[in-house]
């Protein structure tokens, strides 16, 4: 391939290192809980080191984005993004190097904001709780998780900084305990995740084909969340356990403005879908 030629699928020590990351963290503790068998501490604390290093930081996979729909319509806010930080949720483990989290920010204020009082929220109180979820992409569903409850809210100071010790209990459950209820699609080259969905709301199963723009689910405060949220990320496998996460743009005119493919930047409010136009013919049908 040439010097000059894009990237189609990320470099093969990005793979590894994906295919590797979680389950290196998972030995470096079982070394660390063997050192009190005999084995020298200094072999798992460098393990763990090393394990660390590659879970959240190294390996990022970089190679040409797919373009997408957005999963939502409506205006709506990135909380974590690509556009600003990569990986967008502080590590790359379980395919989140590219991740969007995505809340419904209406125009009237209504989104509660994070503060020390009520230190949690019943989730119907957030405007996201219950939006529609569509398909970004024609494909084939290859799995579906629908057994985690939405949970309250944790934005609250105090409930902010409990969060890194739950989430880090969350994740002995597996991917489904940090990315709750989820829809994982084949989109031919690539898999498309959808999380933290409402439990219940899922309108897939397994082996069906999808159209971009459809409806597949509800929003949800399932999963490691603060608020209900969509989580919407790209990766190479479909399983998030040994997934690279993949770029992704969405396609253009996404937020209404007719400018190139793009994504939103964190805290800035945008509006997707039908009311910016996309998936709607020249007649204004979907």
């Amino acid at each position: 391939m040439p010097a000059s030629a894009p990237r189609t699928s990320p470099s093969r020590t990005a793979v590894v290192l994906a295919r590797v990351r979680v389950p290196l963290v998972w030995i470096a503790g079982l070394v660390l809980l063997a050192g009190y068998a005999g084995v020298p501490w200094w072999i798992g604390w460098t393990l763990l080191a090393a394990a660390l290093a590659v879970y959240l930081r190294l390996g990022t996979p970089r190679c040409e984005p797919r373009i997408l729909r957005p999963p939502v319509r409506g205006r709506w806010m990135a909380l974590t993004s690509p556009v600003d930080a990569v990986p967008s949720q502080g590590m790359h483990a379980y395919g989140q190097t590219y991740a969007l989290g995505l809340v419904a920010e209406p125009a009237d204020g209504s989104r509660p904001d994070i503060g020390w009082r009520p230190l949690s929220r019943p989730p119907e109180d957030f405007p996201a709780f219950g939006q529609p979820v569509y398909a970004p992409a024609d494909g084939t569903v290859v799995a579906v998780h629908d057994r985690r409850r939405d949970h309250r809210s944790r934005n609250s100071w105090p409930w902010l900084f409990g969060t890194v010790l739950e989430n880090a209990l969350r994740e002995l459950l597996g991917p489904a305990g940090l990315l709750g209820n989820h829809v994982v699609i084949d989109i031919g080259g690539a898999y498309l995740l959808l999380g933290h969905l409402q439990r219940g709301s899922l309108l897939v199963r397994p082996g069906e084909r999808v159209r971009a723009g459809r409806p597949i689910a509800r929003c949800g405060s399932s999963g490691a969340c603060l608020e209900p949220q969509v989580r919407v990320q790209l990766m190479d496998h479909r399983h998030p356990l040994v997934a690279a996460g993949l770029p992704m743009l969405w396609a253009e005119g996404w937020d209404g403005s007719g400018r190139a493919p793009g994504l939103p930047e964190t805290w800035r409010p945008f509006t997707a879908g039908e009311e910016a136009g996309i998936g709607r013919d020249a007649g204004g049908r979907d």
